[in-house]
């Protein structure tokens, strides 16, 4: 008897123990616990970035696979990712304006999606169901993608997991790529565990963006005649309006330079779109908003109406009901009132990403005339931003641009084309002195962190050894090895040159705002070729297709 006379008592506290920890499980994050990510094996596996990983493509029928990339179709086939073999997998050609690139560049490496799960939901790769094998196009670097996503990482920001791959077919070496984690449900939740919210892709249809992310989009498209498109656009009622005025816009490409310099009395400024203090309100019917996609990609509030969203939700990638449509819109009403943002953003982690995003001079971007290339992430009403496609950053996107405007262009005023204020997903960093106060605490964390210290110097020297001698051997390559020493080399004294300048504009030395800078306070970037690192012009055996000549052009193809 004695050996159970407390035994009711112990079950009556394990009982009333394991009701608490159900209480707190159920109500953790209102009581202030965070969900914790979730640990997934593929972290430690293909995203290893120590080394260059092996992925086989197994497929009876590759060249007929290959003559039908521009269809963006699935098909089966087997994978080997170092030395482990999946069956029946699902593989297609991704991209948008890439898949033409690959075509008028006559070649055949163009970027591949693989889905583990698209045949079988349970099949994955050690947890990870999407898997980007990115074709390194217009990056003669290498590094520019794989860059931006591990200065993200080190920086705090959700952002994917990639690594080098030697990818082979049939057993034969076809090219190096990067091996990029999908941004679907095994990235959602390894990063926000597996109640996570809600995932987007803005993205405008007029301009296109892959199979899910805007319709497809044919370059084609865009060799519009000018005359017609002028005359249509000033008698037609749909015609967009022309960009707010002021605007200098490149002679071949209707689009401004970003950091383009000109004589202004004793000051240099920037024609990127900014009026004289460097904001503007966006003026939706007077055409202010800037750059090429729709309001609801730059997440402009504009009505309460689902169809104004379409951009949006269209390219939604979860599951999303009416409850999610409205809570966004409402989330959107108050970003664009600037009220409310520890609510409706996740400052944290959006600053982080605006830090990283404007060091590395990415305009086609969010910040860039197209205002794409970018995940939108919603949960409980709260935004994020998840970065994606940098292979033209780092001035690859206007190439021909001044080397000295790009490393010094500046960090407070960093829209391309438009005004701050048309993208308040970063307009309210501005808007308040604490957040812009925060945000160049942060700045001044990564340069120390990541440049200063050393890190960086080292880093890229490492990845270099890495992957020259597959770099070299690559059959398929865009360069020759000689750009892709050159480019490297570019890469890595172009940001510790850009690491130097953010310094100087955040002790003011340098002026951190367009209309305010003077080159005579630059840092000295004469010896820099941008075109050197690859860029829209660049490529195996052709050049990129002019841009139009203004926005009403790519409104108008139908």
């Amino acid at each position: 008897m004695s050996t159970h006379k407390y035994f009711d008592k112990i079950c009556c506290a394990v009982l009333a123990f394991t009701l608490v920890l159900t209480i707190l499980f159920m109500n953790a994050e209102s009581l202030g616990i965070q969900k914790s990510p979730s640990a997934l094996g593929y972290e430690t596996q293909l995203f290893d970035t120590s080394k260059v990983h092996t992925v086989d493509i197994i497929m009876n029928d590759w060249d007929e696979f290959i003559a039908s990339c521009t269809d963006e179709e699935y098909v089966p086939c087997s994978v080997i990712i170092d030395n482990k073999a999946y069956k029946n997998v699902a593989i297609r050609a991704k991209g948008n304006t890439s898949l033409s690139n690959v075509q008028n560049y006559g070649n055949d490496r163009y970027s591949f999606k693989i889905e583990f799960d698209h045949y079988d939901s349970a099949n994955t790769y050690y947890g990870l169901d999407k898997l980007s094998l990115n074709n390194i196009i217009q990056d003669n670097t290498y590094m520019k993608d794989y860059l931006t996503y591990q200065m993200m990482g080190y920086f705090g920001v959700s952002a994917p997991l990639c690594s080098y791959a030697q990818i082979l077919v049939n057993g034969e070496e076809w090219g190096l790529y990067l091996a990029v984690e999908g941004v679907e449900e095994s990235f959602l939740s390894r990063n926000y565990g597996n109640d996570y919210g809600e995932l987007y892709k803005p993205d405008s249809t007029s301009m296109g963006g892959g199979r899910g992310n805007g319709g497809k989009f044919d370059m084609d498209d865009w060799q519009v005649d000018q005359d017609s498109a002028d005359e249509n656009s000033d008698s037609s009622a749909n015609a967009k309006p022309d960009m707010h005025e002021g605007n200098n816009q490149f002679p071949e490409r209707g689009m401004q330079k970003p950091g383009e310099i000109k004589q202004q009395g004793e000051n240099m400024q920037p024609p990127n779109g900014f009026g004289q203090g460097g904001m503007q309100k966006p003026d939706m019917d007077g055409g202010k908003m800037g750059g090429m996609g729709s309001s609801d990609v730059s997440l402009i509030y504009s009505d309460d109406e689902y169809s104004s969203y379409s951009n949006i939700f269209d390219n939604a990638k979860t599951d999303i009901s009416d409850t999610d449509k409205d809570r966004l819109i409402a989330s959107l009403k108050k970003l664009n009132e600037n009220s409310s943002i520890e609510e409706v953003v996740d400052v944290e982690e959006v600053v982080r990403y605006f830090v990283v995003h404007n060091f590395v001079c990415n305009f086609d971007s969010y910040t860039g005339s197209m205002i794409h290339n970018y995940y939108l992430y919603e949960e409980d009403g709260q935004f994020s931003m998840i970065p994606w496609d940098y292979n033209l950053a780092f001035g690859g996107f206007v190439g021909g641009s001044d080397a000295a405007s790009l490393v010094n262009y500046p960090i407070d005023t960093p829209v391309s084309d438009g005004t701050v204020e048309s993208r308040p997903m970063l307009s309210w960093i501005f808007e308040n002195e604490n957040y812009t106060e925060l945000y160049h605490q942060y700045f001044a964390e990564f340069i120390s962190q990541y440049f200063d210290s050393g890190y960086f110097a080292e880093m890229i020297d490492d990845v270099k050894a890495i992957i020259s001698p597959y770099v070299e051997s690559d059959p398929t390559k865009f360069c020759t090895y000689e750009e892709f020493e050159k480019g490297i080399d570019t890469l890595g004294e172009f940001c510790l040159l850009r690491a130097e300048s953010v310094n100087a504009q955040l002790n003011g030395i340098i002026a951190a705002i367009s209309d305010e800078q003077d080159k005579e306070t630059f840092i000295d970037a004469s010896g820099l070729s941008i075109s050197a690192m690859g860029n829209m012009d660049g490529g195996k055996g052709g050049k990129m297709p002019e841009m139009p000549q203004n926005s009403r052009e790519i409104n108008q193809v139908e």
